[in-house]
């Protein structure tokens, strides 16, 4: 028995092929620059900037799951990131003041100092990457949208 593919869900699944194809490229690109020039990983590097903007006024510190989201990691994986950066002195951890039962994570100096080095290498291999990436027809209209999403400045 044949059966005929419905255009539009045909459509949707080579839509996501490209943006799945699109985030791979952009997402080993950022790893190897990270990696030969900080020895920081794409997820490190992610949690470390998600954690460099917590601030100590109401909702400012994350909670591990709150992290994971961010990082989209399960809440395993990030604890074990977590953990990983704590061993290497780029975090640290505390217990919450209100709260004895909540730890909030914080970078530490060294892991700020890291993660200001590494920003640029970051911003200049995802630019590059996606200068690449344009220059595939069936990626160059990702590529679009996505610079399309980037504040006026």
């Amino acid at each position: 028995m044949t059966r005929t593919l419905d255009p539009a869900l045909a459509g949707l699944a080579q839509g996501w092929c490209a943006l799945s194809a699109l985030h791979g490229r952009i997402e080993a690109h950022i790893e190897r620059a990270l990696q030969a020039g900080h020895g920081l990983s794409v997820r490190e590097f992610s949690v470390m900037d998600v954690l460099s903007r917590q601030h100590s006024g109401e909702g400012g510190h994350l909670r591990m799951n709150e992290v994971a989201d961010a990082v989209v990691l399960s809440q395993s994986a990030t604890t074990r990131l977590v953990n990983r950066l704590e061993d290497r002195g780029l975090l640290t951890r505390y217990l919450c003041l209100t709260d004895r039962r909540g730890i909030y994570t914080d970078v530490t100096e060294a892991g700020l100092a890291l993660l200001a080095e590494a920003r640029p290498t970051n911003d200049a291999a995802l630019r590059e990457a996606l200068r690449e990436a344009a220059a595939r027809p069936e990626l160059a209209p990702l590529v679009a949208a996505v610079e399309s999403l980037a504040p006026a400045s």
